[in-house]
């Protein structure tokens, strides 16, 4: 351990002695300061806080994740190419000890680097609201949506299979004539989201019932947020829908028992199209964790009211502290980093610096755009889609996708990141996909010829 401890300590002396990683540093050091005191985003308290942690913490983790490739890969290809590694190579150094010396290294770097900004972010986040000149309504929406971590509660995906293959086969025909350019199976899929949006729609005088199990809020103190938007079949003058909510333990006023635990109800007229909250206590959540989310539609809408598939209702209660969030959300870019210090070792064990950097920088850009390229493929044709499925999507698949774990999606709506999701990131970048690669460089390493004989 002592020689892998020796080499992770020149790595660490060689990459601070970098011109760009200089740079990198310095930049981070100027633009965090400054953009703490520039950020405005919509001229709200709410809005400086969320466009400052999203830009900054982004810059963060995009300037770290190159700085992290260029220093692994040139601490490697540089040693060979300046013939250091004959020196090495003479000593009692065996070659898995000098990858592994070189790796912890870069990861060593790396982490005080992230401790360094992200607690330099932190603390400006923390400290902004103090130097705003900002009401108390601001402040209470910053305590209650931003320094927070909520769980977030989505109504289950409805089944209606059968119902739509009833559907079809009663009006086969008809649909086939309607939607003449779809196959049977788009047919299904479009029958599908309507049966079920039809399930999320209160027509006048009715209503819509959502149930909700294992809610687990911090304490009965605290507040629970039904967070929803409304659309209608026609839009109103005013824009405005009115809407009577019930929430609470609805299985008392079903089964017609004592109602013991406490029933919030509210008469109330919102936007049309527009996320709106409604704080209520946690008091209302029953012993066993159930809780009920009634709508009735009023007669005043004079109009079917619909709640979007995707969008339409959640609920939300706070789980954990914004600071337990927050170094979560560090500990998923450390595991970014962490994987592109494995590949940037991987490709310098037998490329040469530049097409290393080039290796690396198109395996990171591919996993920062995984998202968008799994859905262009799903919207490809049937016959070329195929051709990418069986191509294309299963590079990506093997990727970590890092588009998918942006820790940003988390923290600026002040939404939960839990441990086991980042035990999940944790399981499969690092302790799967890094360690694979890992394990290649090693083996590829032991076999590289260093030096040729020439007699």
């Amino acid at each position: 351990m002592g020689r892998i401890w020796a080499v992770a300590k020149n790595t660490i002396r060689q990459a601070l002695r970098m011109k760009v990683a200089a740079i990198f540093i310095v930049l981070l050091l100027v633009l965090l300061p400054v953009m703490g005191l520039t950020a405005t985003g919509d001229g709200t308290l709410m809005g400086r806080l969320q466009t400052f942690l999203s830009y900054g913490l982004s810059l963060t983790s995009l300037l770290l994740c190159l700085l992290t490739i260029i220093v692994a890969s040139y601490t490697i290809t540089s040693d060979i190419e300046n013939r250091v590694i004959y020196m090495v190579a003479t000593k009692p150094i065996r070659r898995h000890q000098f990858i592994l010396g070189k790796l912890l290294g870069v990861v060593l770097l790396d982490i005080g680097l992230l401790i360094l900004f992200a607690g330099g972010i932190y603390a400006t986040v923390k400290l902004l609201p103090r130097f705003q000149d900002a009401s108390e309504a601001e402040i209470a929406q910053v305590n209650s949506e931003f320094f927070t971590a909520r769980a977030s509660l989505v109504p289950p995906v409805l089944d209606v299979t059968e119902e739509v293959i009833a559907l079809y086969q009663e009006k086969e025909d008809q649909l086939k004539q309607v939607y003449s350019s779809l196959t049977q199976a788009e047919i299904l899929n479009e029958l599908t989201i309507r049966k079920r949006l039809e399930k999320r729609a209160a027509a006048v005088g009715q209503g819509v019932l959502w149930e909700f199990e294992n809610v687990k809020p911090l304490g009965a103190d605290e507040s629970l947020y039904v967070r929803f938007k409304y659309d209608v079949a026609e839009t109103p003058a005013d824009n405005q829908v009115y809407g009577r909510w019930q929430i609470g333990d609805l299985r008392q006023m079903r089964e017609g028992t004592e109602i013991k635990t406490y029933i919030a109800s509210e008469d109330r007229k919102d936007p049309l199209r527009t996320f709106r909250e409604i704080e209520i206590p946690a008091s209302v959540v029953a012993d066993d964790g159930y809780l009920a989310v009634g709508y009735i539609n009023p007669p005043l809408n004079r109009t079917v009211v619909l709640f979007p598939l995707e969008d339409g209702l959640e609920v939300l209660y706070r789980a954990d502290s914004f600071t337990a969030n927050y170094v979560r959300a560090t500990l998923v870019i450390l595991c970014r980093l962490i994987f592109l210090a494995v590949l940037g070792v991987l490709a310098a064990s037998f490329l040469s610096f530049p097409v290393a950097i080039l290796f690396c920088l198109v395996v990171f850009s591919i996993g920062s755009v995984s998202g968008f390229i799994l859905e262009a493929i799903d919207l490809m044709d049937a016959n070329i889609g195929m051709i990418y499925e069986y191509t294309i999507e299963m590079v990506v698949h093997m990727l970590p996708r890092f588009d998918k774990f942006n820790p940003t999606k988390f923290l600026v709506p002040g939404r939960l990141l839990s441990w086991s999701f980042l035990g999940s990131i944790v399981v499969s970048m690092v302790c799967v996909k890094a360690f694979l690669l890992l394990i290649l460089s090693l083996i590829i390493f032991s076999f590289r010829e260093l030096a040729k004989i020439i007699v």
